[in-house]
């Protein structure tokens, strides 16, 4: 069990770096921030000369399954919850990203990065909405 916590543990820590090093040599290359729900968004706004590094930081996000892949088995998914509560806390969370004008990467990794105060206040409220909603589901409702 704890070559397993240790295991996981690194990988975090390296993916933490890695995404740290991504959104940083982002910012530096294209002067943007790498929000994901910002570069999405983008992408139905049709600017010319601003589509195509968008299209390929989503084919990238995607891709990146495929390739990790190549190094360990992906983990199971297991949804168990119905279909119609999923697709209304995603349409909560999607609501919720344009209200705070962000997502969790935009503000939680880029915002604080630079210290922005209204992203700092952004991530303490994704989090603690998060942490209540998780303790209403799982010991009030249920």
């Amino acid at each position: 069990m704890d070559s397993d916590v240790n295991w996981f543990s690194g990988m975090a820590l390296a993916g933490g770096l890695v995404i740290g090093a991504a959104t940083a040599l982002f910012l530096l290359v294209n002067g943007r921030i790498a929000g994901i729900s910002g570069i999405i968004g983008g992408l139905f706004r049709m600017q010319t000369g601003d589509i195509s590094w968008r299209a390929a930081f989503i084919v990238g996000l995607l891709l990146s399954a495929t390739a990790w892949q190549f190094f360990h088995a992906l983990p199971e998914i297991r949804i168990e919850t119905n279909y119609t509560l999923l697709a209304a806390a995603g349409l909560l969370v999607g609501y919720g990203t344009r209200l705070g004008s962000g997502c969790t990467s935009g503000h939680g990794v880029c915002g604080i990065s630079r210290r922005s105060p209204r992203s700092i206040a952004a991530t303490i409220t994704f989090m603690a909405t998060g942490f209540a909603t998780v303790y209403l589901i799982r010991h009030i409702i249920t």
